[in-house]
């Protein structure tokens, strides 16, 4: 994987620019929009099979230790097919809000098929929301996707109400070699191949081949920690599931 030091800072950037897929980072946006636009329809299935049908579990796990409860206001950001948000939702109840965004118009169109969730089409950098409106804000596996971590940080800090709550999953490089060898030749080889294999289409295993990569050259959690502090939010922390799982949380 060739990568070139990319023109803004780590602090802002999660990863530096990735060569094999663009080429520099004016071009990020247009790249990852188009690939998740071209590969929406297969995106459900692939992240089934890829967590063994255990993905519901954990994002409902997540969520509640996050003490997101009945009747709260949720915005999901970068919902893609919505799986986060189809879970706050069975949490927040009826009393409760919880709205989907993406940047990709074919992950929406998905989403709005697999149940009723507003959604709105728009980036993590400019929510088109007022200030203070959200108990709570998530972000599930696309931190790695955005153009400017403190940019995302701070909007996600606008919108969520005092004493909010902001939370990132994310998958993160496993510390020792052994995990992360063998996590890589699962996210990078396996999982690509059987993605392109029962879609029958090349894109898919290039989107699983770049999920792996936007992983591997992502900045260390710390440098997420301090990004999230730097924005301006408060009680930054992680906290790791099965060593390659991490929950990124901050309060308002």
């Amino acid at each position: 994987m060739k990568t070139t030091a990319d023109n803004q800072s780590p602090a802002h950037t999660p990863h530096p620019v990735l060569d094999d897929y663009y080429e520099d980072s004016d071009h990020r946006r247009e790249y990852v929009s188009t690939l998740f636009d071209d590969t929406a329809k297969y995106y459900e299935w692939i992240i089934r099979a890829m967590s063994f049908g255990s993905g519901e579990w954990y994002r409902k796990s997540a969520l509640r230790r996050i003490k997101l409860a009945e009747g709260m206001k949720m915005l999901d950001v970068a919902t893609g097919t919505g799986p986060v948000a189809r879970s706050a939702r069975e949490i927040v109840g009826k009393k409760g809000e919880v709205y989907g965004l993406d940047r990709s118009i074919n992950m929406l169109g998905e989403s709005a098929r697999q149940g009723d969730t507003p959604l709105i089409h728009a980036g993590a950098e400019y929510l088109p929301f007022p200030d203070n409106y959200f108990d709570v804000l998530t972000m599930g596996y696309a931190l790695r996707h955005v153009d400017s971590l403190q940019a995302t940080f701070e909007e996600y800090g606008r919108v969520v109400k005092p004493g909010g709550t902001v939370l990132i999953l994310e998958v993160t490089r496993p510390a020792t070699r052994l995990g992360f060898w063998l996590t890589k030749f699962y996210f990078r080889v396996i999982i690509p191949a059987i993605s392109a294999i029962f879609t029958r289409d090349k894109r898919a295993g290039e989107l699983m081949r770049y999920y792996w990569d936007t992983i591997e050259q992502c900045v260390p959690p710390e440098k997420i920690l301090t990004a999230m502090t730097g924005a301006g939010l408060k009680n930054a922390k992680r906290y790791r599931v099965f060593g390659i799982f991490s929950e990124y949380t901050a309060t308002k």
